[in-house]
């Protein structure tokens, strides 16, 4: 959907970063509001355009995914992310490596690939990306889109995303407008029938989404 539609607004209900003012989400069943909110948010990996970055080692950073993780574990994951390369090749001190505030020592395709990571060593049941692939290079996208197409293999995933590419991982999507569903299906079905999302496909759908 368009830019301001409420697509992130509706994602970030799941991990109860907003309540709904009407109505219940439900996750098998149950009303979130019933769960612990830890124990809701265990459930959850989130890779999104806004990155939340601590001024600690690249290690550390991708460690928060799982606090107990071994180092093997950690290049592993950033392995599957296309993150270990650059860790190893053009960060001074590698994994030891400070990324300051923020992540301000690093470019974004590099903390988005670090955040990926983080989440690939989560191993979350529902895996939540907000634009994941928006900083990253077109030749690195097409390599994060394997490992993403792997990874979200056998657990749920809801991906925001203006990148038309990434949409055929999706069994369904849902078109936004104005706040609310205009139309859900595959992108084949809804390129026959929806206008709006041919026009967001066609039609400068990079800057729109």
């Amino acid at each position: 959907g368009p830019n301001g539609c409420g697509k992130t607004t509706l994602m970030q209900l799941l991990p109860r970063f907003y309540d709904p003012t009407s109505g219940r989400v439900l996750i098998d069943g149950t009303d979130i509001r019933d769960v612990r909110l830890r124990d809701l948010r265990l459930r959850f990996g989130l890779v999104s355009q806004e990155i939340l970055m601590f001024n600690d080692t690249v290690e550390n950073n991708i460690r928060y995914g799982k606090p107990d993780a071994t180092l093997a574990e950690i290049e592993a994951a950033a392995h599957k992310a296309h993150a270990h390369s650059f860790i190893v090749d053009r960060l001074p001190d590698g994994y030891q490596t400070l990324v300051g505030p923020g992540g301000s020592r690093l470019s974004g395709g590099q903390r988005q690939r670090i955040s990926l990571a983080r989440a690939i060593l989560r191993d979350p049941e529902i895996l939540l990306l907000d634009e994941a692939t928006s900083q990253i290079d077109i030749e690195s996208e097409q390599l994060i889109f394997e490992v993403l197409k792997e990874f979200s293999r056998d657990r749920t995933t809801f991906m925001i995303t203006h990148r038309v590419s990434m949409i055929s991982i999706a069994d369904r999507v849902i078109v936004m407008d104005h706040g609310k569903i205009a139309d859900i299906g595959t992108h084949d079905e809804l390129v026959d029938r929806c206008d709006l999302y041919r026009r967001l496909c066609h039609f400068g759908y990079r800057e729109s989404a």
